[in-house]
C-alpha cells in the first residue's frame, strides 16, 4: 500500500497498519502468553519493516490490552480496578493488602513495578481523578482475535483493510501532517491529543474516531513510559500521528496542490 504522504514527508521510519483479524500472520513478533511487555515497543518494530501480533492473552500488559481493545483490562489489575486508580496517581502503600501484592509482583521479576504499584507513576493527582479519567476512556472489545501492526507498504488493499495508518514523526512532519488533516475542513478540530498510554492513542482513540462522521487524527507518543521504549529503535524525537483509514484516503487525495509541492516545504526539509 502506498503512501503519497509518507513519500512527500521524507519519514525516517514507515507509517505503520493497524489491522484487525482472525487470521494470525506468518512469522509475526508476538509476545508470550501472559508476559508482560510495552505494545509500543513493537510498534516501533513494526515502523522498522516488522510484524507483530497481539491477541487476548498476548497484549503485553493491561493497558496495552485496553489500547489496542480487548476490553476493560483495568478490572483484572492486582488487587482490582480500585489498585489501578493508586498506581495511576500516589500509589497503593497504604492499602491493608499492600505488601502482599507487591510481593506478588515481586515475584514476576520486575522489581520496578513494585515501586510504582507502592508509590505510583504520579500522572493523575489523585484515586479518585484515576477513575474519572478511565471511566472517560472509550473502551472497546474488538470482533476479531488479533491485531496486527506492519509496516503499512506491505499491506495488500486487495486482501487487507487497516483499521488506522500510524505516522511516526518529527515535529517538522508533525506540523506538515497537522496542516494537511485541516487543509479540506475549514475548521480548526481535525486533530486531536490527549494524556493517553502511547497504545491508546494509535489505538482505541482512534478507533473512535474511525465511527465518527468527521474523524480526527490522534497525536501520540507524549506517554514517557512508552517513550522509554520506543526511543532505542525511534529516538527521542518521534510523535506517532493515528488516521482512522478513510481520513487517511482523503488526506492522501489532497497531497497534490497542496503546500507539500510548494517551495516553503522543500525548503524546510532540506535546511
Amino acid at each position: 500500500m502506498d503512501s503519497r504522504i509518507a513519500s512527500s514527508l521524507h519519514l525516517k521510519h514507515q507509517p505503520v497498519a493497524l489491522l484487525w483479524t482472525n487470521n494470525r500472520p506468518a512469522e509475526a513478533h508476538q509476545f508470550h502468553q501472559d508476559k508482560w511487555g510495552c505494545v509500543m515497543a513493537m510498534f516501533a518494530q513494526a515502523a522498522t519493516g516488522k510484524t507483530a501480533v497481539f491477541d487476548r492473552q498476548t497484549f503485553g500488559c493491561l493497558g496495552g490490552g485496553v489500547g489496542l481493545g480487548f476490553g476493560n483490562q483495568y478490572v483484572n489489575w492486582r488487587g482490582g480496578i480500585e489498585c489501578f486508580y493508586g498506581f495511576l496517581s500516589n500509589g497503593n502503600a497504604d492499602r491493608e493488602n499492600a505488601s502482599e501484592i507487591a510481593e506478588q509482583i515481586a515475584r514476576t521479576g520486575r522489581k520496578v513495578a513494585v515501586e510504582r504499584f507502592l508509590h505510583g507513576e504520579g500522572l493523575v493527582k489523585s484515586p479518585e481523578l484515576a477513575k474519572v479519567f478511565v471511566d472517560s476512556m472509550p473502551m472497546v472489545d474488538i470482533p476479531d482475535r488479533y491485531v496486527v501492526f506492519k509496516p503499512l507498504s506491505s499491506v495488500d488493499e486487495l486482501k487487507e483493510q487497516p483499521q488506522v495508518v500510524i505516522f511516526p514523526v518529527n515535529a517538522d512532519q508533525l506540523s506538515a501532517l497537522v496542516s494537511l488533516a485541516n487543509y479540506d475542513r475549514g475548521t480548526l478540530d481535525a486533530v486531536i491529543i490527549q494524556p493517553v498510554a502511547g497504545c491508546q492513542s494509535i489505538g482505541i482513540l482512534a478507533y473512535k474516531e474511525a465511527g465518527s462522521d468527521r474523524p480526527r487524527a490522534v497525536i501520540g507518543l507524549t506517554d514517557i513510559a512508552a517513550r522509554t521504549y520506543t526511543a532505542p529503535t525511534l529516538g527521542h524525537d518521534i510523535l506517532t500521528f493515528s488516521v482512522p483509514l478513510t481520513m487517511f484516503r482523503k488526506m492522501e487525495s489532497n497531497v497534490q496542490g497542496s503546500f507539500l509541492e510548494k517551495e516553503t516545504w522543500h525548503s524546510l526539509i532540506a535546511s
